[in-house]
């Protein structure tokens, strides 16, 4: 499934998701809305610039 970041462009598989309110992310950058600007560093993404 798609990581629930509206920016992130990441699949990622339930098993290995972040959950957080119900929802999954490729990781913590995604899960905690990109502190500091942080990106989820999976190649080919841009989400958290």
């Amino acid at each position: 499934m798609k990581c629930a970041c509206p920016s992130c462009n990441c699949i990622v598989s339930i098993s290995d998701a972040v959950q957080k309110e119900g929802k999954y992310y490729c990781g913590d950058a995604c899960a905690n809305g990109h502190p500091n600007g942080a990106g989820c560093s999976h190649h080919g993404c841009e989400c958290g610039e």
